[in-house]
């Protein structure tokens, strides 16, 4: 499962793109990085506001979770999505369009254009059992009753199902920090890193994962191969398992 190798002329655009975004990145020697996804080898540029360093691939696009998730669903050689049917909540468009024309993938979001089911994630209103796979990458944090949303991952997934899950974490915190009065985006932003974020996750969210009744791995790759494929220190992919 990998997207094709990049054009010349987007992987240009996307380079030029960056230099007029924050020409400070080029002024600096930086390593250069691998992209599991389209094999572009070669500088990674930032993405964000204010900018992230090293975080896009200029080949394919790519920000550190969707290469991360990659990995995953890519280790052994195999292609651990093949034949399954997916559910993939706020669709990345680089990951949308590596599976254009897949019939088993399907996409949801509340305001996004273009996807399969325009549902809320914490009552989708879809069959129980439906999906082999759910995938929903920084979305929880939004999400004001994330326990609701996980119970609610955990009813649609078969038996042995699975969630694929990425969400800001404070690793030096073992609790979840939210508090229901801060509303205002400038104070969201404050507390949470973001001013449409409602929480930052703490080491406790594998424990919400759990009480959603799901089996709970957590998939890193060792520091090396962080540092080679431009991955973030401090984010993993928790693959949550729906027991038989």
């Amino acid at each position: 499962m990998s997207a094709a190798p990049p054009g010349r002329w987007r992987l240009y655009r996307r380079l030029a793109a960056a230099w007029l975004h924050d020409r400070r990145q080029f002024r600096e020697a930086r390593l250069p990085r691998i992209c599991p996804i389209c094999g572009y080898h070669g500088v990674f540029v930032s993405v964000g506001h204010p900018p992230r360093w090293d975080a896009r691939c200029p080949g394919c696009g790519s920000r550190e979770r969707h290469r991360l998730v990659h990995l995953w669903i890519t280790q052994g050689g195999g292609d651990r999505l093949a034949g399954k049917r997916i559910l993939h909540f706020a669709p990345e468009k680089e990951f949308a369009r590596r599976m254009r024309g897949n019939a088993l993938y399907e996409t949801a979001d509340l305001h996004q254009p273009g996807v399969t089911h325009r549902i809320d994630i914490t009552r989708t209103g879809l069959p129980d059992a439906a999906y082999d796979v759910v995938m929903a990458n920084h979305v929880l944090e939004h999400i004001p009753d994330d326990r609701r949303a996980l119970r609610e991952l955990f009813r649609v997934l078969r038996p042995n199902g699975v969630a694929l899950l990425t969400v800001p974490i404070n690793p030096s915190r073992q609790e979840t920090y939210e508090d229901p009065a801060v509303t205002a985006p400038a104070e969201r932003h404050a507390h949470f890193s973001a001013a449409d974020h409602v929480r930052y996750y703490g080491l406790d969210f594998s424990d919400r994962l759990t009480e959603a009744g799901f089996a709970v791995d957590i998939f890193r790759l060792p520091p090396a191969e962080e540092v080679r494929y431009g991955l973030q220190r401090d984010e993993w992919l928790y693959v949550a398992r729906k027991p038989a």
